[in-house]
């Protein structure tokens, strides 16, 4: 009898030590996975205030238009981890009003470098919006994981924090949303 009470205890242990090694191993997944998730949206919107910058200098727009354009893409790009939110809302709110100008899409069509241009901001724009979906599902995903009574209890995912989401504003100009029919 207590042979088979050692060897129900022994494989006890030995299921259980294979359960917590697999949430670990999950848990370590998931970190993977938001932090590629993170550098996508970080690329994401990199690549969307580079082409603001180059609309802005394209010359196609009026001065003021640029240089509103431009100073939001700045902003954009240089705003600090804590006010990178809020600044990359002003910029989707500043491409917003540009965009959403009367007859802004014929105007650009017009132009030779026009049409590529706004192609390449509908990209832009498109890839943020989803960049930041799938960062802030594997957000969810991971503080679900770390929340779990286990990952607590035996600190399965160490002195990491809870991932914050990231909220902006990135409703996608009218212009580029309906395809330009205005």
């Amino acid at each position: 009898m207590s042979t088979t009470l050692i060897l129900v205890v022994g494989a006890i242990v030995v299921l259980t030590a294979v359960y917590v090694s697999w949430r670990a191993g999950r848990l370590d997944r998931l970190h993977i996975r938001l932090e590629l998730a993170r550098e996508s949206l970080d690329a994401a919107l990199v690549r969307r205030a580079a082409v603001c910058l180059e609309l802005a200098a394209s010359r196609i727009l009026d001065p003021a238009t640029s240089l509103v354009l431009a100073a939001g893409a700045h902003e954009a790009r240089t705003a600090g981890s804590e006010e990178r939110e809020h600044a990359e809302s002003d910029l989707s709110r500043t491409l917003r009003a540009v965009l959403d100008q009367d007859r802004f899409r014929e105007k650009l069509a017009e132009t030779e470098a026009g049409p590529e241009l706004l192609e390449e901001l509908d990209a832009a724009v498109t890839k943020v919006v989803y960049a930041r979906r799938f960062y802030n599902n594997a957000v969810g995903v991971t503080r679900a994981a770390q929340r779990r009574w286990l990952a607590r209890t035996l600190r399965l995912a160490g002195h990491t924090p809870y991932p914050d989401f990231f909220e902006i504003d990135d409703d996608p100009p009218q212009a580029l949303a309906a395809g330009g029919a205005q």
